[in-house]
């Protein structure tokens, strides 16, 4: 018994991989990551400008409240301001300075003034910025409508369901001289997805057999995000700063709110 332990436990130890390990799996390439919108942002490239204005983003958080304790915890992403900060940076037309972390910055400048480096003081010359955007992701609807329809009989049957949620940005530019807000921008994006499955139970003998088939399809949440932080920096670059607007890209308007007062007054009357 001692032998027939000691043969299996060898076995084990012994791995049936090459030395130089398994190849990973690698499927689809790396690719830019852009939304419909980012070709109105690369389209202002295009147009001549002097003066740019020089923009610093702050924190644009996420204050939707929304964390998911049993999962992956927060919902959306918490990356929105470096979302705004790439956005500004694909229209070509803003100078861009860093005030969101200036860890590592800071840490530079302090061993330069105790002389640990062969920088001078004087040879640090920081630009001020012209506009500072703040913000914050606002809201995040689950189940803004769905639908749906199903049929199981004795555990047989299929069914397909729909959903709609939204997201919503507001971000606003602040005069660095003045502290004035020049600008918002409000934007709510709806987000799509759609299952459909089919299930099917039987029993053989003492056990439950189960097949599941179906596809989910779902609008990523974080490319909504990104959508309307690309659309709100277009909106801040054109209306704000006056740079021509495509007729493409411009923002759809709704009037889902506009009957809301008339139907209430109606009722209350």
């Amino acid at each position: 018994m001692g032998l027939f332990l000691t043969a299996t436990m060898t076995g084990c130890a012994a791995t049936p991989y090459a030395k130089t390990g398994v190849a990973p799996a690698f499927t689809f390439p790396v690719t830019s990551n852009e939304t419909p919108y980012t070709q109105c942002l690369n389209e202002l490239q295009t147009f001549p400008a002097n003066n740019l204005p020089t923009f610093t983003v702050g924190e644009i958080a996420d204050k939707t409240g929304q964390i998911n304790y049993d999962e992956n915890g927060h919902v959306v992403t918490q990356g929105i301001t470096e979302m705004v900060i790439s956005a500004f940076y694909k229209t070509g037309k803003a100078n861009l300075i860093e005030r969101f972390d200036l860890r590592i910055p800071l840490a530079e400048l302090k061993m330069v003034q105790q002389g640990l480096t062969n920088q001078k003081p004087t040879d640090y010359k920081l630009r001020t910025s012209d506009f500072v955007i703040l913000g914050a992701l606002t809201e995040l609807n689950y189940n803004i409508v769905s639908d749906g329809i199903g049929l199981w009989v004795e555990g047989i049957g299929a069914g397909a369901r729909t959903v709609v949620i939204n997201v919503a940005l507001d971000v606003r530019v602040v005069d660095s001289k003045s502290f004035e807000v020049r600008y918002v921008s409000t934007l709510q994006k709806q987000i799509y997805g759609f299952e459909v499955e089919a299930n099917v139970f039987r029993f053989f003998g003492n056990s439950l057999v189960e097949f599941d088939a179906g596809r989910v399809q779902n609008e990523p949440l974080q490319l909504g995000v990104r959508s309307v932080v690309e659309m709100g920096v277009y909106q801040i670059m054109t209306d704000f700063l006056g740079l021509p607007k495509s007729e493409i890209c411009g923002l759809v308007e709704t009037d889902h709110m506009k009957s809301k007062l008339n139907d209430i007054s109606q009722k209350e009357n």
